[in-house]
């Protein structure tokens, strides 16, 4: 495992339910090319339907988030094969998932590693941490999200400046930015994801994945559509075994024991 470009890891103790996944290609910054993107959507798809799986810590290294794609593989690369080869598939993947996921940054993530971070439910990042979508510099544009995501976060001016001149931001502009939710001392990203992690993964299942759900169809949806939605989500969820065990624990004075029904 130590030498396959995507590993992982469950943690245990107090911080059970939660599954560190690791992008591991050192020597190349954590480049993305098309093993590793394969790799990556296998085994987030299967830690999705893993019901001992509440909660997903994707990473990197310390030096090294993702540096972008792999640009040696990229220049071989014709537009049919991005159609059979369905490259953009993690990020589908990612899109489709009912367990949340936190990215947890140092160092790099430029390219198609800022799409991957932005990709997920929210980012912890180490002070230092850069972030950037520097695709025009090579003839292209960002083809993973890069430009949407951006667009909706940070509104079009601010999120054609990053892309136009392809300039990476520090981690303060990149949460101004409205990409990444915390920002931590350098070394300590994954360790604080990991903390959050576990609180959610304490948090009852059903109403996770719900909250997930509604919040990403809210990102699109008009507002009064996202607001029935989760008015009819919120509702639906009275009939859990969960909600009934979370009132019971409340008015017992006890921590609740969530089983996800």
């Amino acid at each position: 495992m130590n030498e396959a470009p995507v590993t992982y890891e469950d943690t245990t103790g107090g911080d059970a339910g939660v599954r560190v996944v690791r992008i591991n290609r050192p020597a190349k910054r954590n480049a993305l090319d098309r093993e590793t993107k394969e790799l990556l959507a296998a085994v987030l798809a299967e830690s999705d339907a893993d019901p001992t799986v509440r909660a997903i810590v994707l990473t990197g290294d310390e030096r090294s988030f993702v540096a972008g794609t792999d640009l040696a593989e990229m220049a071989t690369v014709t537009p049919t094969d991005h159609l059979v080869l369905n490259t953009g598939r993690v990020f589908t993947v990612l899109d489709e998932l009912g367990t949340p996921v936190i990215a947890a940054v140092e160092g790099y993530a430029y390219g198609g590693g800022c799409e991957l971070a932005m990709a997920c439910d929210f980012v912890v990042a180490g002070a230092s941490a850069k972030f950037g979508q520097p695709e025009i510099r090579v003839g292209l544009i960002p083809g993973a999200g890069g430009l949407s995501r951006l667009v909706q976060r940070a509104g079009r001016a601010r999120a054609l400046r990053m892309v136009l001149t392809g300039e990476p931001v520090d981690a303060t502009t990149a949460r101004d930015l409205g990409i990444v939710s915390d920002i931590v001392e350098d070394g300590r990203a994954a360790e604080v994801a990991v903390e959050l992690a576990a609180g959610i993964a304490a948090a009852p299942p059903l109403n996770v994945r719900a909250i997930r759900k509604v919040a990403r169809h809210a990102e699109a949806a008009p507002l009064g559509t996202a607001i029935e939605l989760e008015r009819t989500t919120f509702q639906l969820l009275f009939d859990t075994v969960d909600h009934a065990e979370g009132i019971q624990a409340f008015l017992d004075r006890r921590d609740a024991v969530y089983e996800g029904k």
